[in-house]
């Protein structure tokens, strides 16, 4: 199976968090932001980070992808069965990916992908307004959701669980990090989620690649 894109962006580095908790093997190829082979824009024909690829079939969109990878193989089980909690790991899925990283990609684009890879200066004014403003209340909201599990559904790790914790390294790219006095759960959180295998190297990789 082949994952086309970069796990600098936070849906593939999702994606290859949850297929290595499932122990399932991608071949991760380097695409994106106007790169990548043919078969990248086959796979996700709007260029959109991450494609994939099994044999003959084709999708693109990290929910997607691993909608397919869960039904393929199912156990270790990462998205409930049960109707609620299933329906409250597919909530903070898209609080991740829309609302989280909603206001954390204003200030990863204009911090770091604009001036690094698009060569021209991002705009501070809204990154500053998106660290301010639109970041705090939602981590307000993510404090108080935390369970003293430290997992967000089932006391158990799920989607949820790589979902929420996938952005925060974006954020750690640009040398921001959540205040330990007013959010020391969702440090800890993150921290714990991180550290697993299947985060750590993939995070320890992108550390040292912006740093060159």
């Amino acid at each position: 199976m082949i994952l086309y894109g970069s796990s600098i962006s936070p849906y593939v580095r999702k994606t290859l968090a949850f297929a290595a908790e499932k122990g399932i093997a991608l071949d991760l190829q380097p695409a994106g932001m106007g790169r990548g082979p043919a078969e990248f824009m086959e796979a996700s024909p709007f260029g959109k980070m991450p494609g994939f690829r099994d044999g003959d079939f084709m999708i693109s969109d990290s929910t997607a992808i691993i909608t397919y990878l869960e039904a393929i193989q199912p156990e270790p089980n990462l998205l409930p069965l049960e109707a609620r909690a299933r329906a409250r790991t597919i909530w903070y899925e898209e609080f991740a990916d829309t609302i989280l990283m909603g206001a954390g990609g204003k200030m990863f684009f204009n911090r770091l992908v604009a001036p690094r890879y698009m060569g021209r200066p991002g705009d501070e004014a809204a990154a500053l307004a998106a660290e301010t403003d639109e970041l705090p209340p939602i981590l307000d909201y993510l404090e108080r959701a935390l369970p003293a599990s430290g997992f967000l559904v089932e006391d158990r790790l799920t989607l949820a669980d790589i979902s929420v914790a996938s952005p925060f390294v974006n954020l750690a790219h640009i040398g921001w990090t959540p205040d330990p006095q007013r959010w020391p759960k969702i440090v800890a959180y993150t921290q714990a989620i991180l550290a697993r295998p299947s985060f750590a190297s993939w995070v320890d990789a992108e550390t040292k690649f912006l740093a060159a």
